[in-house]
């Protein structure tokens, strides 16, 4: 399987998902339905969109990020723009949000959203996370759900998202990993792909990619078992959802660590 092959299809399916407002799940639930499954509230969600919830992620990254007023925050893989705007009240008028997103659809969607909800602190922005059109330390935080795995170049992404954070700058990001290896057959599907299976890293291996970006106090705050109605049964047990804090440090102590 070529990288550019795995990258048309994810585009492609997300794509569909934007124009037909249906999640990658096929369990019959709506997508708010699934959205509190994997972790936002009933409260959270009555207060956004309806158009920006899909039910997508495997958890809820702006819970976890202690977001403060006038901060500038980046999400990674946005789509409709569920915790976009889910962040934007929390940052205040003097801060701002901004997604990232590949899917050209997905990315008219929620800036379609953002006009008409009137909000006036966050943008949305077409490109790649392994190549970010952003300036160097330029955000103070980094969310994001799910997403890393769909990338072919995980190192490339984290390092890009160490390269555009502030020093003292801290990430948190919902993602899968497995543990233990995946049948090859799963890692050969672009199905599997698109689905945020077959590029899931060893739980470990994933870490040792965040400490090779960079990025220090590593912490997994949360980990559970990664439950879908219609999941292979090659999967039972493998695939686990986490979500994880990591800090940029400040680079003017050798030696020693800050502190998230």
């Amino acid at each position: 399987m070529k990288d550019e092959d795995i990258k048309k299809y994810v585009k492609e399916r997300y794509g569909n998902i934007a124009a037909s407002q249906t999640s990658c799940s096929c369990c019959g639930e709506d997508t708010t339905e699934q959205a509190m499954k994997i972790g936002y509230t009933a409260e959270e969600l009555k207060k956004l969109p309806e158009d920006a919830i899909l039910g997508l992620g495997c958890g809820n990254p702006t819970a976890l990020a202690e977001l403060k007023e006038g901060e500038v925050v980046l999400d990674l893989g946005s789509g409709a723009g569920i915790d976009v705007f889910l962040a934007s009240p929390r940052v205040g008028k003097t801060g701002k949000v901004m997604g990232l997103d590949m899917t050209p659809e997905m990315v008219e969607k929620a800036n379609q959203i953002a006009k008409e909800g009137g909000y006036t602190n966050v943008e949305f922005h077409l490109g790649e996370i392994e190549d970010m059109p952003l300036e160097d330390e330029s955000v103070d935080v980094i969310i994001s759900n799910c997403v890393i795995n769909l990338t072919t170049d995980k190192l490339k992404a984290f390092q890009e998202a160490f390269r555009v954070l502030k020093p003292r700058g801290r990430m948190i990001i919902s993602d899968l990993v497995t543990e233990g290896e995946l049948d090859p057959e799963i890692k050969k599907s672009f199905a599997a792909w698109s689905e945020c299976i077959a590029g899931a890293l060893e739980k470990q291996e994933y870490l040792n990619t965040i400490f090779l970006a960079g990025f220090e106090m590593l912490e997994i705050v949360t980990e559970t078992d990664f439950q879908e109605p219609n999941i292979d049964s090659r999967l039972d047990g493998k695939i686990k959802s986490v979500q994880i804090k990591a800090l940029k440090g400040c680079g003017s102590c050798p030696g020693t660590s800050c502190s998230i």
